[in-house]
């Protein structure tokens, strides 16, 4: 299980290139836009850059990963975020814990796609904001067999009970807003 566990060297998650190439600042927007948020719940944070942005907004950050290392550096750059240890297909959550959960790049890299948007949908109030790649070989991010296409998506959506979503393109990923 979570044989798709980041290995690299966690600076480069946090590469200005980086930063600048995942449009830090707009997904937060987009992820906030039209509700009002106060909690947050990162799942698969990382290094916590996403929970970074999130926490500059003034808002409560809860963090999970599978990876321990990641815990540690996310409490250096978010030391008020409650980060714990876990996987996306088992959220450490009762129901309705947060306003939004926001799953940065990590979709694609679950186990069980599926039981991670459900698990998202139970302990989310309000949103599930999913960050992923387009379903296109690109200069940045996985290969192709790596990526979700859109029409399976699509299906996991409406399988983990989302009615209603919204798609952004962005330059280098794409954005999907998912009401509760």
């Amino acid at each position: 299980m979570n044989e798709k566990r980041f290995e690299g060297d966690i600076s480069k998650l946090r590469s200005p290139e980086r930063v600048e190439r995942l449009e830090v600042e707009r997904v937060t927007d987009l992820s906030l836009e039209g509700e009002t948020i106060g909690s947050v719940l990162d799942v698969g944070m990382g290094s916590g850059l996403f929970s970074e942005s999130f926490s500059g907004r003034g808002l409560k950050v809860s963090g999970v990963d599978v990876n321990p290392e990641m815990l540690i550096a996310a409490r250096q750059f978010v030391p008020a975020g409650d980060f714990r240890e876990g996987i996306a297909e088992a959220m450490p959550y009762p129901d309705g814990s947060f306003d939004l959960v926001f799953l940065g790049l990590v979709l694609h890299e679950s186990d069980k796609p599926l039981k991670t948007l459900q698990e998202a949908r139970r302990v989310a109030r309000q949103r599930v904001g999913i960050l992923e790649w387009p379903y296109q070989d690109g200069a940045f991010g996985p290969p192709l067999v790596h990526r979700l296409n859109p029409e399976d998506l699509t299906a996991m959506f409406q399988k983990a009970g989302f009615k209603k979503w919204k798609l952004t393109e962005l330059s280098n990923t794409v954005f999907y807003g998912l009401e509760v």
